[in-house]
């Protein structure tokens, strides 16, 4: 809600309070005889009561968006545990539930204690066009007070941790490709270095003071990207994809049959997914204002729109919606309408949800088997092309109603994407979604090289089969015993 209205009536309230004084004091002689300043005084105290009240709205908008972004950087966590980790654990075989939703959660740990020491630093401190400085490193000089250049009402300290929960899920995404084969302690590695060879860089491209890709920070190929569909989902998507590739397939893939365990451990999971994602897109507009709004609209839209395109498409073809289908089309939505969700109406956010949908079903049930990779959990189908649709359609649908970040010489909105009159910036949405591909490509192969160089990625061949629940943690997840 707008504090307008509130501050033109309290400025009024104060000016005729201030007035009346004014004529109270010229109507009343003064006790010494000397006549009163009158108006002078008046005016001075008008002043004092103005800038008490400027200050006082000021610091009730800082305390309102303050607790919206916390909220928000709650929801982010609970979108990895339990979100994740009930949609991931639930897809997986009974013997390995446990070390499935331990990656999530152990990321939750690894990657706070990563950007607390320099990971945030290398994303939004003052660096190159690819990586950002360590004037940051162990959170000096992050303080309480606003950092203007990102978020002019909430402090450093509160954006820094919300940025967290996205560097915590992006890589806990990946872990849906190589799920049942992959050491713990080769997770732990590889998580440690993918993030300062492939998140951290491209954060700061997209997001960061001076990023080759920045779109409202002076980036020489600005990209539209509200809250992460090339910095969070194709990095994580196409990082999947290298390591399914990379480690091989499961035992018995594709030959023996491995369905999910436990689809209502995935269902509860894609809703708290769906939940949480409000705070990762909404709370992307950094204020509790009408941009978080129109996110919020554009973020529920989309991923309704998915569930029904995904739904429609498994029923046309099989003859039967799953549920499984219905809540990963869901997922597949959210994914899409990420890049999106701060730029683009609410009907073309439907739109967007419901090819994103269709072309992730696609994609999961027509390419995978044509080339025959193991991707567990399917992270790239849904992660990877999700949000190379979600990043592309964000230039042709997104307009200067919904948020005017470019700018004329004269201050007024310029168009922003291709309907809005600006189809060069399909080129620009293009060009940050294939450096976002590179980078994910080259730098996960390079980081998959050392960790299984150094102490190998993959299981043997009797832990597999007898499931990494056991054989990494030695816990089981049922006991299922009178």
């Amino acid at each position: 809600m707008s504090c307008r209205p509130f501050r033109r009536a309290a400025l009024l309230l104060v000016l005729g309070l201030s007035l009346a004084v004014t004529v109270g004091a010229q109507s009343s002689p003064s006790t010494s005889g000397a006549t009163s300043s009158g108006p002078e005084s008046a005016l001075t105290t008008l002043q004092g009561k103005t800038q008490e009240l400027e200050k006082a709205v000021a610091d009730a908008k800082s305390s309102g968006d303050n607790a919206w972004m916390l909220v928000s950087s709650a929801l982010v966590l609970l979108m990895t545990g339990p979100g994740l980790a009930l949609f991931y654990g639930g897809l997986v075989r009974k013997k390995n539930v446990l070390s499935t939703m331990m990656e999530s959660f152990g990321l939750m740990a690894l990657v706070t204690v990563l950007w607390s020491l320099f990971g945030f630093s290398l994303c939004f401190h003052s660096g190159n066009h690819f990586i950002g400085g360590l004037g940051y490193s162990f959170l000096r000089h992050v303080g309480l007070a606003p950092d203007p250049d990102y978020a002019a009402t909430i402090p450093q300290q509160t954006y820094m941790v919300f940025q967290m929960m996205f560097a915590i899920i992006t890589p806990a995404l990946i872990t849906g490709a190589f799920a049942e084969r992959m050491k713990f302690s080769a997770l732990v590695l590889f998580m440690t270095l993918w993030t300062i060879v492939v998140y951290d860089p491209m954060a700061h491209m997209v997001w960061g003071k001076g990023g080759l890709l920045n779109a409202s920070l002076g980036g020489a190929v600005p990209t539209l990207d509200f809250a992460g569909g090339t910095v969070v989902h194709i990095t994580s998507g196409v990082s999947a994809l290298v390591c399914a590739l990379y480690l091989g397939k499961r035992v018995g893939y594709p030959h023996e049959p491995m369905p999910p365990h436990n689809v209502v451990l995935s269902v509860i999971g894609a809703c708290l997914l769906w939940v949480g994602w409000f705070g990762f897109n909404a709370g992307s507009a950094l204020s509790a204002g009408t941009l978080a709004t129109s996110a919020f609209v554009a973020t529920h839209l989309g991923a309704a729109g998915a569930t029904l395109g995904w739904m429609g498409a498994e029923w046309l073809r099989t003859g039967k919606p799953s549920v499984l289908g219905a809540v990963s089309g869901a997922v597949a939505g959210l994914v899409a309408i990420t890049p999106a969700s701060g730029f683009v109406a609410p009907m073309p956010a439907l739109i967007i949800g419901l090819i994103a949908g269709v072309v992730c079903y696609l994609m999961v049930v027509k390419v995978k088997p044509i080339f025959g990779y193991d991707d567990s959990l399917d992270a790239f189908g849904v992660h990877g092309i999700g949000g190379t649709v979600g990043a592309f359609l964000t230039g042709v649908f997104a307009t200067s109603v919904i948020n005017p970040i470019f700018q004329d010489g004269k201050g007024h909105a310029s168009p922003v994407g291709m309907i809005d009159g600006n189809a060069h910036q399909v080129l620009n949405q293009l060009a940050g979604i294939g450096i976002a591909w590179a980078l994910a490509i080259v730098g996960t192969l390079i980081v998959l090289w050392i960790v299984d160089s150094v102490i190998g990625l993959r299981v043997n061949t009797e832990q597999e089969v007898e499931g990494l629940d056991l054989a990494l943690h030695g816990e089981e997840a049922y006991n299922l015993e009178a």
